[in-house]
């Protein structure tokens, strides 16, 4: 007698209809490996819970709105040798995410501050946390639309509570008013409560210049700094243009003497 017909409808109702996908695969199983009827129904249930936790970590990675989907070990240590291979093995344990402190990425253009940024949202989100990954631009931009449709409040509410933010390229564009004074907020909020990853091309000493108001640069920066961790990405970019090879001066002359013969 097949079952199937009248458990399709009682295990949706349990909100199980996960089972269903491999329920025949693991009733074959059972019955050729002679499983008891405890391991039969373990294995159903480790498939659920597998399924479950799949279908969460897909959620958040699309939540994050990361750029690409960048990871550790894809990061080029090579590269950055002065990088600190340990200390980004440490962070990519999430410990920062649960210490909620700052991590502080700096290096000029194209030396994978972005990469490292994601690659550490990444790996917080295998772990279970909520990520946000915005450029300063995108998020205060987004914070500026919502004071137009009276959404700010719960807008600023949701941003300050993710426990791990990712803000990339920090001072590309100069903090015109509010703008200031909505970071300012925003990492006041989330101060001792929450993480946040900070990518820029601005050496540390010149984080300050990119607020118009020098005191309040220095009471958000001093916040954001407090117990935080520091990567420096150095050396040249990879995005740098591909020279291309020179011919060899004997195929060039020939070429020449075909094209004047």
């Amino acid at each position: 007698m097949n079952p199937m017909p009248e458990l399709t409808p009682l295990l949706k109702q349990l909100h199980l209809s996960g089972i269903l996908d491999s329920l025949e695969r693991r009733n074959r199983e059972a019955i050729e490996n002679k499983l008891a009827y405890p391991e039969f129904l373990a294995l159903l249930i480790q498939d659920e819970i597998a399924r479950r936790e799949q279908k969460k970590f897909s959620t958040r990675l699309r939540r994050a709105n990361f750029r690409s989907q960048k990871t550790i070990e894809q990061f080029d240590f090579d590269f950055n040798p002065k990088v600190s291979r340990a200390l980004i093995q440490e962070l990519a344990t999430g410990r920062f995410v649960a210490e909620k402190v700052a991590v502080l990425i700096a290096g000029p253009c194209g030396t994978g501050k972005s990469h490292l940024a994601q690659a550490l949202g990444h790996s917080a989100v295998r772990q279970g946390y909520e990520v946000l990954f915005a450029s300063q631009s995108q998020l205060l931009g987004g914070l500026h639309a919502a004071r137009a449709t009276n959404t700010f409040e719960r807008r600023f509410q949701a941003i300050a509570r993710v426990p791990l933010l990712i803000i990339d390229d920090f001072g590309l564009k100069p903090l015109r008013s509010p703008q200031d004074e909505d970071l300012h907020d925003l990492i006041s909020e989330r101060y001792e409560r929450s993480a946040t990853i900070v990518t820029s091309n601005l050496d540390f000493s010149e984080w300050g210049d990119a607020f118009p108001n020098r005191l309040l640069g220095a009471a958000t920066l001093d916040r954001l700094r407090h117990g935080a961790y520091r990567v420096i990405l150095d050396g040249d970019s990879y995005r740098a243009p591909r020279t291309c090879a020179a011919a060899p001066k004997s195929s060039l002359a020939h070429k020449a003497k075909t094209l004047q013969s």
